[in-house]
């Protein structure tokens, strides 16, 4: 494997890989879930190429961008281990200039979610991943559902600018006891980390509703807040894959997303349904 630390490597790393490249943009703090999107990529192309780097503007002022979890030799390690070919670690200062033009994600979609608690939020994503791919060149890149706005807006952005590669999405990867893995998971205290369960736990209330047949959003979301009523819930929300509402449930086209804060750690999930 390569450690790459600047544009120039970068590029010179790229040209020497021949054939299929598959891609994992990350920011560190890497656990089974950067790894099973590794693993896919490893299995599905020639060549891998990961990029560990906490962009700044996806963060809002108030974030955890200094504080973001790092830990970059074990970054390394399981990239090693994993099989990687390219390891991509840049600083701000190489990602970014003083006088560059910004992208804005599609207000209508990336302003409500995630979008509405982060304003902006969404811009900076697609900015990074934008130059991360440039720079790159990938035949594939992979991203997990459980940040399912963003993989819809990505998704978007490539087909509306023609970039030319395939997103290819992943499935959530969970503990044993069904909590997702997350980088932030790191925050939470033993007790937080059992209240936290209880957003997973909500998916399944959701999950049992939709197989007894219930189909009307309302009632399924009532239930749902019940079970996630000891946390701070930020939404529960079931739209279609393009992320439109709908009242009821349409098999193989809804996603139900979820989002509360356990303590002062906000945390995301969701189930396709």
């Amino acid at each position: 494997m390569k450690i790459v630390k600047t544009i120039e490597e970068l590029s010179q790393a790229r040209r020497e890989l021949n054939g299929s490249v598959g891609f994992v943009p990350t920011m560190g703090a890497l656990h089974n879930g950067h790894l099973s999107l590794m693993q896919k990529s490893i299995a599905e192309n020639d060549h891998t190429i990961v990029s560990v780097f906490v962009n700044p503007t996806q963060f809002l002022e108030g974030e955890d961008f200094h504080t973001y979890p790092q830990r970059t030799q074990a970054d390394i390690k399981i990239c090693e281990l994993a099989g990687v070919s390219i390891l991509f670690m840049p600083t701000v200062e190489m990602m970014y200039s003083k006088m560059e033009p910004t992208i804005l994600a599609p207000s209508s979609k990336a302003y409500v979610l995630e979008g509405l608690a982060r304003p902006g939020h969404f811009d900076g994503v697609l900015r990074v991943v934008l130059k991360l791919f440039n720079l790159t060149k990938p035949t594939r890149a992979y991203f997990g559902k459980k940040d399912a706005q963003q993989l819809y807006l990505l998704q978007n952005m490539v087909a509306s600018l023609f970039v030319d590669l395939e997103i290819v999405p992943c499935e959530i990867v969970r503990e044993d006891d069904g909590l997702a893995l997350s980088s932030r998971n790191v925050y939470l205290s033993p007790q937080e980390r059992k209240d936290a369960l209880l957003l997973c736990e909500s998916l399944k209330v959701a999950t049992h509703a939709i197989i007894a047949g219930e189909r009307d959003i309302a009632k399924i979301k009532t239930e749902m807040l019940q079970t996630l009523k000891p946390l701070h819930v930020e939404y529960v929300e079931i739209l279609n894959r393009d992320f439109d509402t709908i009242s009821t449930i349409e098999i193989g086209n809804s996603i139900i997303l979820v989002c509360a804060k356990v303590g002062t750690t906000r945390l995301i999930d969701n189930l396709w349904i």
